[in-house]
């Protein structure tokens, strides 16, 4: 582990990683603090430009930095404008906007950027004791194992989905699926399914699927649907300081929630958006009962939960993508495109064959959290008026860096009309409600789960390999658990409804 920490602290401090690092936090925290874009859509438009750079630590650390930058600002906008620049910070509204409308919009700002910082350290030092734990059983995966974690991972997509929607979320996943046996097989190198079109030989770029599927529907969205805000709060912000008092009110729950957040980041499908509800739900039942009412009124405990877990999960969410190559969101699916997409296989084996990439990214987390105080506490006021922006103003901006880091990543004019035939499709999906995570985790895994079943097939004559190695059945059990689980809360919950009607 030591040296690992050594070879991560030798490439993250490298000049051209740490600029990735500074660089990839400007742009998550701008981003993340105009509504309506979140940490997927940029990350989507960022991959061309990623995997133009060629080392894949570098690509990593930049996006990694979008990431958590997007986490840690998209808290602006939940405060000043009660206007959520990504999901993950919901919750950090419903105290935030409070306080802002009692004219302590400096305060909790300060809140928001300490918590965050604290959650993203915490998880950051957790990421560095635990993923190794997992990483010491690389040797026992084999090709069946890995079909199925890819199992494991897509029946995990029900997480995706919201109350209901369960159903939905699996005909997305296998869309993806089905949309991954495109191109060339694994088995045999004939094409399959292109319409005898030469351009889909090799399959639907990834690239181009991430863009369509979530940076293309955002521009659409503007366009479909205005959406004004009002520039309250844009006067200039003071009084950033919270006094000893507050600092020791919010500290326990910085604590509490930096370890809660984290390892709910690192459940496959959890993510961001889920650590801060609980987070927030928790700090509330159990504060005392005066302190209770002031949760929803502008308490200091219920800004600085949610704003610890969302961060803290961001870190753990890292945990499952490089450590068992399973995407734990929405967006470290899209980083898990990306890693693919520079021949690097995040999984059991990643500390072992590519330290540096492993340990390079841990260590950029600590110095990324760093840059993401220092910017967002001193910057507060001036970075607060780039919200005044008009919404449509993104739009060609959106459609620029799109459409071109579509041609770019291909070189190929038939990806720009793919492009915009899914993105389409997409914001079609999107008004229809369907949640497009799923999709892009199908697609992704897709690949990878067909070869390894290919490969298991021909070790084994057929699938006995999945009674023959303990361990696949096991994890074939989760993932069958995982797919069920939903379908039986759900009944339960219509036949306790059913009861109590019968009862009345």
């Amino acid at each position: 582990m030591l040296e690992g920490l050594l070879i991560g602290l030798q490439t993250a401090f490298s000049l051209q990683n740490l600029l990735m690092v500074i660089g990839g936090c400007l742009i998550g925290t701008f981003i993340g603090m105009l509504p309506g874009l979140g940490p997927m859509s940029i990350i989507a438009i960022m991959i061309p430009v990623a995997i133009s750079m060629g080392d894949p630590s570098a690509a990593l650390i930049l996006l990694a930095g979008v990431y958590y930058g997007a986490i840690f600002g998209g808290s602006t906008s939940s405060i000043l404008l009660n206007a959520p620049g990504v999901a993950g910070t919901v919750a950090s509204s419903f105290d935030g906007y409070p306080m802002a409308k009692q004219g302590k919009a400096g305060k909790a700002l300060t809140i928001a950027a300490i918590a965050s910082f604290a959650g993203g350290t915490v998880g950051a030092l957790l990421l560095m004791i635990f993923a190794p734990a997992l990483s010491s059983v690389a040797l026992l995966f084999h090709s069946a194992e890995y079909f199925a974690l890819m199992v494991v991972g897509l029946s995990a997509i029900a997480a995706f989905a919201g109350t209901g929607q369960v159903a939905k979320a699996l005909m997305m996943t296998l869309l993806g699926l089905m949309m991954a046996t495109v191109g060339e097989g694994a088995l045999f190198n004939m094409p399959r399914f292109t319409m005898g079109i030469m351009d889909l030989q090799s399959g639907f770029g990834f690239i181009t699927l991430a863009m369509a599927m979530f940076a293309l529907p955002e521009a659409l969205f503007l366009v479909l649907k205005p959406r004004t805000t009002e520039d309250a709060n844009s006067g200039e912000i003071k009084d950033l300081r919270i006094t000893k008092a507050e600092a020791k009110s919010i500290a326990p729950v910085i604590g509490r929630q930096s370890i809660q957040g984290f390892f709910i980041g690192v459940l496959p499908g959890a993510g961001a958006t889920i650590a801060s509800f609980l987070g927030y739900a928790v700090e509330r039942n159990i504060a005392p009962k005066e302190e209770q009412e002031q949760f929803g009124k502008g308490s200091i405990k219920g800004l600085a939960a949610p704003e610890t877990a969302n961060n803290a999960a961001c870190t753990g969410s890292f945990v499952p993508l490089l450590t068992l190559g399973i995407p734990g969101s929405g967006t470290t699916a899209i980083l898990l495109g990306a890693l693919i997409a520079l021949n690097v296989t995040p999984g059991p084996r990643l500390m072992i064959d590519e330290p540096q990439v492993f340990w390079a990214v841990i260590m950029s987390m600590f110095i990324g959290n760093l840059v993401l105080l220092i910017l967002n506490l001193p910057l507060i006021p001036y970075i607060a008026k780039v919200l005044a922006v008009p919404r449509n103003y993104l739009i060609p901006f959106i459609l620029f860096f799109t459409l071109m880091g579509a041609y770019i990543g291909q070189n190929n004019a038939t990806e720009l009309l793919l492009l915009v035939g899914f993105g389409v499709c997409a914001t079609a999906l999107r008004f229809a409600d369907y949640p497009l995570a799923p999709l892009l985790i199908g697609f992704i895994l897709g690949g990878m789960l067909e070869d390894n079943f290919s490969r298991s097939m021909q070790l084994y004559d057929g699938i006995a390999f999945i009674w023959e190695r303990p361990m696949t059945l096991g994890l074939l059990v989760i993932a069958l658990i995982l797919v069920a689980l939903p379908s039986y809360r759900a009944r339960r919950a219509k036949l306790r409804a059913a009861g109590v009607a019968d009862g009345d």
